[in-house]
């Protein structure tokens, strides 16, 4: 990753009094420099900023007033900050367009970024009432659930929780194993196609465990969208429930 330079000259980079006598908050004129350098293309999206402790030497400022200019950063979109990893330049946003046949792969790929991701949950397990009522089950059936986090050029973008009717699907828990996707595993249990019936979005604020696997500050909040697939006869073959960061993708829906 780029890196905020250390050693080029810098004029905003001037010391504390000199920014003082130009009458403007310290933190601001950090704050300001950052967005210059995002501006100029030096500092590229998911650029690493230096560290607080770098940048205070450099400004000649406390830490606390650094992190006054990252914070206001934050909230402008422009820099997220990472508990435990450092504070990145935001990436620009991918919009997810809902439509009746979205799929992972092909939503990232239209942006010319490469799809990747790793499973994080495959089990069976009875379904509670939210995942029955989406699936048209009794509360208490069993389900195949696959929790997936999904990368686009190695940067998480969603995390997925597909539930799927195991009475109706009783091979498809090994297919998921092994199957290239969900569409493939789908396919070895006998349906070809499926397509989006409904959406539902929401938004809250992440969990601890979601903003780590998606790189996410806790002050910035998840898009949450709840999906019902049904096949080509209309009976309901998954129940799925996405989270998406609000600072690397937004929802789209169209005619």
């Amino acid at each position: 990753m780029n890196e905020l330079p250390t050693t080029a000259p810098d004029p905003a980079a001037a010391p504390a009094r000199a920014l003082g006598e130009r009458g403007m908050a310290l933190w601001r004129r950090i704050a300001e420099a950052v967005e210059r350098g995002i501006a100029a293309g030096t500092l590229a999206p998911g650029a690493r900023l230096e560290t607080e402790a770098q940048m205070a030497t450099r400004f000649a400022v406390n830490r606390h007033t650094v992190r006054r200019a990252l914070e206001e950063l934050s909230r402008n979109g422009l820099v997220r900050v990472e508990q435990g990893r450092g504070s990145f330049v935001a990436e620009d946003v991918l919009d997810y367009t809902v439509g009746p046949r979205t799929r992972f792969s092909e939503w990232i790929r239209r942006h010319n970024k490469e799809p990747s991701g790793r499973t994080l949950d495959l089990r069976e397990l009875p379904a509670d009432a939210a995942i029955a009522a989406g699936l048209g089950l009794r509360a208490g059936a069993k389900v195949v659930r696959l929790e997936r986090l999904g990368l686009a050029d190695g940067r998480p973008v969603s995390i997925g929780r597909h539930h799927f009717p195991a009475a109706r699907f009783p091979k498809l828990l090994a297919a998921l194993r092994t199957a290239d996707s969900i569409s493939d595993a789908l396919a070895q249990s006998g349906v070809e196609d499926y397509r989006r019936q409904t959406t539902r979005v929401s938004a809250r604020m992440p969990t601890e465990q979601e903003a780590v696997l998606l790189q996410l500050a806790r002050n910035r909040p998840l898009l949450v969208s709840e999906s019902v697939n049904v096949d080509e006869a209309g009976r309901v073959v998954e129940f799925g429930v996405a989270r998406y960061p609000t600072p690397r993708v937004q929802i789209v829906f169209e005619p």
